[in-house]
């Protein structure tokens, strides 16, 4: 059948030969500390994917690889050691051992490894913390919600110290609250743990919510990988085109990813320079940054006029510090309040303090207004860049 496949069957053939292609093609890596979510709608082979990732299916032809060890055709014991010391699964039903109590659950994975009991307590207990169940390391499964079993799970995968969590669904099961609860806490969590994550999921808004980058699968095979934004903004084809189309934009797309290109003074120009430029672009204000593009503050035309008063020969005395410049990793929902407290376009600065553009209410309603349109299957997302003109 694999061979069928690379002479160009399609799934249709395949099915009538009385086998199915669950996962065609698949190939990406995912990056250390990164958060890599795979989803697809029922069906789509993303189940199936994560199976062989962990070993627990063989792939008819392939190779996957952890830490550039090849685990594809390992024997049995090599196996289960790549499971216990890398790899940890959360599993979408808990998959908890109802006659132990949350602290031995928790610590399972560890007592499998054979280590003691003093070790085992002592790290089964730091996890149980991590997830907020400290207080209930002696209750049992049945008396938990979904959720704080879910979190059982979680602590289960977090006390065997592992570097990669598997995550097969692990919060699809939960009421929608206490899935943003989950949600929150594995954000959370990884910011401070930086484990690689490969989430599987079936929820758009979950996987653009948690993934540094997301996998679209479709009847087996991945049509697209990318950001959020590159997923929102350039859907790869129809399907994924349609997938997109009611997701609400304002949560996934970033400051960064809608501010547009704006030119900030250097703080060593002369006040006329300063109004002759103000003039030039049509404004009564410009950001001023130093030789490093670090944002330093605001400049008003009639404080360059003050400045020219006070017999200042370059600006940076009066440059007006910003109070609340924007991260370009801020969610565009979170502008909305903002912009309506500050009328003048807001400074948006990287993780360096480096200006990186402005946003403006045009560009809002823009980004708000945008219908997503698929290209060419496979073509790589455009990535939007701002800029800064230094004058």
């Amino acid at each position: 059948m694999v061979r069928r496949l690379e002479q160009g069957a399609d799934q249709e053939e395949i099915r009538k030969a009385g086998a199915t292609a669950a996962v065609v093609d698949a190939s990406f890596s995912v990056a250390e500390g990164e958060t890599f979510v795979v989803m697809g709608l029922s069906g789509s082979g993303k189940s199936t994917l994560i199976r062989m990732i962990n070993g627990l299916l063989t792939p008819s032809a392939g190779h996957v690889y952890v830490d550039d060890e090849e685990i594809t055709g390992m024997p049995p014991k090599a196996l289960r050691d790549v499971r216990q010391q890398r790899m940890s699964m959360v599993f979408q039903h808990f998959a908890l051992l109802p006659h132990r109590t949350v602290l031995d659950n928790a610590g399972y994975g560890l007592r499998i490894k054979g280590m003691d009991n003093a070790e085992i307590d002592k790290h089964a207990r730091e996890a149980l913390a991590m997830v907020g169940l400290e207080g209930w390391e002696q209750r049992y499964p049945q008396q938990l919600s979904g959720g704080m079993r879910q979190r059982v799970g979680l602590a289960r995968a977090l006390a065997a110290q592992t570097d990669v969590l598997l995550m097969d669904e692990a919060f699809s099961a939960l009421d929608p609250l206490i899935k943003r609860e989950m949600q929150d806490q594995l954000l959370s969590l990884n910011a401070r743990l930086g484990k690689t994550i490969i989430f599987i999921t079936h929820d758009l808004n979950e996987a653009m919510r948690l993934g540094d980058r997301i996998a679209v699968m479709r009847a087996g095979r991945i049509v697209q990988i990318g950001t959020s934004e590159q997923i929102l903004n350039e859907p790869a084809d129809d399907y994924v085109a349609r997938f997109v189309q009611d997701v609400d934009r304002s949560r996934v797309l970033t400051a960064a990813s809608i501010c547009e290109e704006c030119t900030a003074l250097k703080a060593d120009v002369s006040p006329d320079e300063a109004l002759s430029m103000m003039h030039r672009h049509d404004t009564d204000r410009l950001f001023v940054s130093d030789g490093g593009r670090r944002l330093l503050g605001m400049l008003s035309a009639a404080d360059c006029e003050q400045a020219l008063r006070d017999g200042h020969s370059v600006v940076r005395e009066a440059v007006v510090a910003v109070d609340d410049p924007v991260d370009g990793s801020t969610p565009m929902n979170a502008l909305f309040a903002r912009m309506s407290r500050h009328p003048v376009p807001l400074p948006v600065i990287d993780d360096e303090q480096r200006l990186v553009g402005v946003i403006t209410p045009g560009k809002v309603f823009e980004a708000l207004s945008r219908e997503p349109h698929a290209e060419s299957v496979g073509a790589p997302a455009a990535v939007k860049e701002a800029s800064v003109s230094d004058v």
